[in-house]
């Protein structure tokens, strides 16, 4: 098999799992589906990534990757800048969100390549939210904040996706906006600090 066909039946594979993780949740993910969904062998799935443990760790590889990219194109705008890149990612890959954070579905320890990416992204933050403080900030400073930062980033991800935000908050015209007030106000406690 050519390896342009085995590169294209493997992204089938990952684009259906992707997509099965953003309807209906990770959970949901079979390789029995996921070879259903592509329209493969039952056995594609298991070529390419082994077991769901595989799966799941090429889907946060990839994922991680372009949450990193979105940070780091960010990372000259600031913080908030930052968080809204995070936030709008989600938005955009939902699949990926969902697994991406999810340790009891594949430890990113035992798939280095998934680690490599998870670490790019959350640098991208750290590494601005340090240079934010300044070079005579603290660690733990550095940590809290980053921390801070990366929990409110998250936190209104997940609300808007899955949560009852929207529903709490009533009528919201402009999405964009909320995301951008939300992440300008958590930034300013970096700054205010």
């Amino acid at each position: 098999m050519s390896s342009a066909k085995t590169d294209g039946l493997r992204r089938q594979v990952l684009d259906a799992a992707v997509a099965i993780a953003a309807t209906s949740g990770p959970d949901a993910i079979s390789m029995r589906e996921v070879a259903r969904l592509a329209g493969v062998s039952h056995q594609a799935p298991y070529h390419h990534f082994g077991d769901r443990a595989g799966i799941f760790a090429a889907i946060s590889e990839e994922g991680f990757r372009f949450l990193a990219e979105s940070i780091e194109a960010s990372t000259t705008l600031g913080t908030a800048a930052m968080c809204e890149a995070y936030v709008h990612f989600a938005l955009a890959h939902k699949g990926h969100f969902r697994v991406m954070m999810r340790n009891d579905l594949c430890s990113l320890e035992n798939y280095p390549s998934a680690l490599i990416q998870a670490d790019r992204a959350f640098n991208a933050l750290r590494n601005e939210v340090t240079v934010i403080l300044g070079e005579d900030s603290n660690e733990d400073d550095a940590n809290a904040h980053t921390a801070y930062m990366w929990s409110v980033a998250h936190g209104l991800a997940t609300l808007l996706l899955d949560g009852p935000l929207l529903k709490k908050l009533g009528s919201v015209a402009d999405i964009n906006e909320l995301i951008r007030n939300v992440a300008r106000k958590a930034s300013s406690t970096i700054v205010h600090s």
